[in-house]
């Protein structure tokens, strides 16, 4: 059985005990983490393709280290110029290993909630201490014509 996940913007196919460089992730050595985006499953003869995701499906995994690759060399020059410039870089990459793949029933990974509605209820209070660019923004949003001309105290009182 395999399956190919999409882990921190790239594509991977993976099987169950398999190990995997991934670009670095934000979880600690030893803590288990689950990826939903699953775009192929096969088991055997049985292949199911997601559109975009199959829904349901999840494979288990558990951060093994964290570490760096190999130094990359990027060397520039311009001939008859006297221009040459060396740089190096390493990829901070994590270290995986898959330990499940589930087909269906798993239960979609809790994202985090947008703490957005917190500031607009502080913003309808205290107007002064916006940026012009937000007031345009909450006048573009209430449908005020003639918002892109007025000075801060304008909108404002054209808000209130």
């Amino acid at each position: 059985m395999y399956a190919i996940v999409e882990i921190a913007g790239q594509q991977f196919k993976v099987e169950k005990d398999q190990k995997v460089f991934v670009n670095r992730l934000a979880t600690e050595e030893g803590e288990a983490v689950s990826f939903d985006n699953v775009l192929l499953l096969s088991d055997g003869d049985n292949v199911t393709v997601g559109a975009p995701a199959i829904n349901g499906a999840q494979v288990g995994a558990k951060v093994l280290k964290h570490l760096k690759g190999d130094k990359v060399i990027v060397f520039k020059k311009k001939r008859r110029k006297g221009y040459r410039v060396k740089n190096g870089h390493r990829q901070a990459l994590t270290e995986i290993v898959i330990e499940s793949i589930v087909a269906s029933g798993a239960k979609p990974a809790a994202k985090a909630e947008k703490k957005a509605e917190a500031p607009k209820a502080e913003a309808s209070q205290d107007l002064s201490a916006l940026t012009v660019a937000e007031l345009r923004e909450m006048a573009k949003a209430k449908d005020i014509s003639g918002y892109s001309s007025m000075k801060k105290a304008d909108l404002i009182a054209a808000l209130s």
